[in-house]
Formats: structure tokens, C-alpha cells, sequence
């Protein structure tokens, strides 16, 4: 599916029917050629964005990494460590195999993100996530953005994209919706669950409860994607720093 490399029907399915963990280990050896990956696109928006507002860092940190699209990015942003989270072996195994020969620079570190290690407090100045908030439930968005401002230095910065709200009835609402209902009737009748919803981390509750965890928010354009037809852009880049 998706490309000769990528993950058969099968294979998705029974990923679908794993828990979270379990279906990203299963899935890790063919992610990157996946659309679920990262684009490079994005990524380098990104990176561009963080370049001309905040200068350089120190060390960054990839909240769930998955196979380590956002490395490369962290480390021409920052000076010295550079650590990689996730809560999948699989994806982990990948990332290493990618990133083993700057051991001395980059790390990883297998850990759930709604319960960070507590060796990794204060250590960064720049941590950054990509595609990974529809994992975590509403009501689990307080541990874990409590646990990135451990991770953060005082003025350190939590950076990710987030995109517009999807036009009402346009196909992809209804495609992300239907999507989500999916996923909610497959979670009420099957253990354990894999929780990816696409329509659960709106930037409004998002800014509120970075603000409840100790973060002042800013956002920016990422003009790269242009912008709807009201003027709004279609993609920002949220800055949320620790004070």
C-alpha cells in the first residue's frame, strides 16, 4: 500500500487492531515510506521558522520521534545534545540504525510521553513534535505538556505545527470525521485500544492548557502553505515557552 515499500492492507489492519505501542513496532520497518511520515516539506518549514526567530539552542528534544524525520532538523538547530523520545522499540530501532554513527550527539530514549524520565529535566532549550498529538486523548494533553516543560530549561521553547480548522463538509472533514468515528466505535469494541484521532487537538483548548502547564504561547504563519481564502494561513508554527 502506498508505494511497493510500504505496508500491504493486511499489514495496516492488523497494526489497527494492535495497541498503540504494538502497532508502531509492528509498523516501523516500512514508516518512512508511508505518508504517515513526516514530509520533508513540513520539516524544513519548520526548521526555517525556528532559524529566524529564535537564533540557535543548545539541545533539542523530539517528543515522540518515531523513525527520526525531525533529527536532522535539531541538529543544524542546535549546538550539542540532541535526544529522540518515543514509546515504540520498533521505531526507536529504526531511528538508531539511522543515527548510530553520532552516538556521541544524538541519544534516544524509550519512554512514554505522558511520563518523561525525570534525567531528562532541564536539559533542553528547544523541544519539538510532529504528528503525534492525535495519539493522546484531551484529557492527557496536561501530562503531557507538563512533562515537555520538565524537559525545558527556563526559556526554553516547545515548537509544532498546527494546522487550520478543515472547511465544514469540505472531503476532508468528512473524511478525518469519519475517520474519528471509526476509531471510536473500533475503541469501544476492541482491547486494547489504538488511539489516533485526527480532530482532537484544536489550537484554542491547545493554547489553554499550554498556558495551565506553565508555557506562554505564541503563533506564527508558516507561509510556505499559503493561506485560505479568509487571509488565515493554512499552517502555524506554535511557540510555547516555558516561564
Amino acid at each position: 500500500m502506498f508505494s511497493s515499500l510500504g505496508p500491504s492492507v493486511r499489514e495496516l489492519a492488523v497494526q489497527g487492531l494492535s495497541s498503540v505501542e504494538r502497532g508502531y513496532d509492528l509498523l516501523a520497518p516500512k514508516f518512512d515510506h508511508t505518508p504517515f511520515r513526516t514530509p520533508d516539506r513540513m520539516l524544513d518549514a519548520v526548521e526555517e521558522t525556528l532559524a529566524q526567530v529564535e537564533g540557535g539552542f543548545d539541545a533539542g528534544l523530539d517528543v515522540c520521534c518515531g523513525t527520526g524525520a525531525g533529527i536532522d532538523m535539531l541538529r543544524r538547530l542546535c549546538r550539542g545534545r540532541v535526544t529522540g523520545v518515543d514509546l515504540s522499540a520498533g521505531m526507536l530501532a529504526q531511528a538508531e540504525r539511522r543515527y548510530g554513527a553520532d552516538a556521541g550527539r544524538v541519544d534516544f530514549v524509550r519512554a512514554d510521553a505522558r511520563a518523561l524520565p525525570p534525567d531528562l529535566d532541564g536539559a533542553y532549550d528547544l523541544a519539538v513534535s510532529f504528528g503525534a498529538f492525535g495519539h493522546f486523548l484531551p484529557s492527557e494533553r496536561p501530562a503531557l505538556f507538563a512533562g515537555v516543560r520538565a524537559a525545558l530549561c527556563e526559556g526554553g521553547v516547545f515548537a509544532f505545527p498546527i494546522g487550520a480548522p478543515l472547511p465544514l463538509g469540505s472531503s476532508l472533514w468528512w473524511a478525518t470525521t469519519g475517520f474519528d468515528a471509526a476509531m471510536r466505535v473500533r475503541n469501544a469494541v476492541w482491547r486494547p485500544p489504538f488511539v489516533m484521532y485526527y480532530r482532537t487537538f484544536p489550537l484554542g483548548p491547545v493554547r489553554e492548557d499550554l498556558r495551565a502547564a506553565g508555557f506562554t504561547v505564541e503563533t506564527l504563519p508558516l507561509e510556505h502553505f499559503g493561506r485560505q481564502p479568509d487571509g488565515a494561513p493554512r499552517w502555524r508554527l506554535v511557540l510555547a515557552r516555558r516561564t
